[in-house]
């Protein structure tokens, strides 16, 4: 019967059977072990992005005075908003600073104000001998 192997421990299991397996991998060692690696992964993976973007920066050359970046292509160039909206234009996401309600859901385009619930509860139909839920 082979062992199973595991490439995260560098260990072999003594028998290669579900129950086997599933127990070694719920484990807290087999757990850090495999964080471990997906940390490492993830750092190499950074580390070469800054080696390739500090590469091609370096071949560019450092910026040459005058040199203005590239206009925003699509429309005019893009003003910090001073003051509260015009007339008839409303924000769609949070101002700055602010977080989005608990739900996270915000809405895509402003609408007609929501109805407020009734003040008390509706009267419901109820049989004889049954109580009211306003009384």
């Amino acid at each position: 019967m082979p062992k199973f192997y595991c490439d995260y421990c560098d260990t072999y299991l003594t028998h290669d059977s579900p129950s086997v397996r599933k127990t070694h991998c719920s484990g807290r060692k087999h757990k850090e072990n495999v964080k471990d690696y997906y940390q490492k992964w993830m750092e190499e993976q950074a580390q070469s992005l800054i080696d390739k973007t500090t590469a091609a920066f370096q071949q560019a050359g450092p910026p040459r005075p005058g040199m203005m970046p590239a206009p925003h292509m699509g429309g005019p160039p893009m003003m910090p908003m001073m003051g509260p909206p015009p007339p008839g234009m409303m924000p769609v996401g949070p101002a700055p600073g602010m977080r989005p309600p608990m739900g996270g859901h915000m809405p895509m385009m402003p609408g007609p104000p929501m109805m407020r619930p009734p003040a008390r509860p509706m009267m419901v139909p109820t049989r004889p001998g049954m109580t009211r839920p306003d009384r």
